[in-house]
């Protein structure tokens, strides 16, 4: 038997990125039902065991094929050229891509929800991951433009506008607008003032939420 991997070797995470791109193709053009280990190496060019090595049922291998597409950054990261935009920015996209995949899922609702053992939270925690380093990113451009020093935000601070809307977004895995927006000028952007300002500490509230 010819081995579907000949000619095309990939290893570590090169090959997770391949076959996880592949699921993803193959969970919108087939569904839930369609999501099979064998379809999903085939359209891989890889081989079963290789899949059953990584993720040992397919909940396991839904549950990563999501958060590997609600992971992925498009096209870069916001530039609007000033803080409070790229943040909104930031937080859009990630409403628009989880958006996107909750369409798939409904679409394919009786089916999964007949085959997969996965709970409504599981798929949410998948979609809501941890995303601190594109907020990071961010920040740093905004002090190397010199729109802020930076001088007193904490990992904690930075990592703030997407804890909020993670938060909010855990009870409806959708965020409106306004809130996206309310997140930002009535949370972030006043504290990052705050700060940079050199007020002698946080705004009263915050003190004990530190690392």
């Amino acid at each position: 038997m010819k081995d579907p991997t000949a000619g095309t070797r990939r290893r570590g995470a090169a090959l997770e990125e391949a076959i996880l791109a592949a699921a993803w193709e193959r969970l919108a053009d087939a569904g839930y039902g369609g999501f099979t280990y064998e379809a999903i190496a085939e359209r891989a060019h890889t081989s079963k065991p290789v899949l059953y090595r990584r993720w040992s049922s397919r909940e396991e291998l839904l549950l990563a094929t999501l958060r590997h597409h609600e992971g992925r950054e498009v096209a870069g990261l916001p530039d609007t050229g000033n803080l409070r935009d790229d943040v909104v920015s930031l937080l859009r996209r990630s409403q628009a891509r989880r958006s996107e995949i909750l369409v798939l899922l409904s679409a394919n609702l009786s089916a999964f929800y007949r085959e997969s053992r996965l709970s409504v939270a599981a798929i949410r925690e998948a979609l809501l991951g941890e995303r601190p380093e594109p907020m990071a990113q961010i920040v740093r451009r905004a002090i190397e433009r010199g729109e802020i020093t930076g001088a007193r935000l904490t990992p904690r601070i930075v990592a703030l506008p997407f804890d909020l809307y993670r938060h909010a977004a855990f009870m409806t895995l959708e965020v409106p607008e306004k809130g996206i927006e309310e997140i930002v000028d009535e949370v972030f952007m006043p504290l990052v003032r705050h700060l940079e300002e050199g007020a002698a500490g946080p705004p009263h509230g915050l003190e004990d939420q530190g690392a």
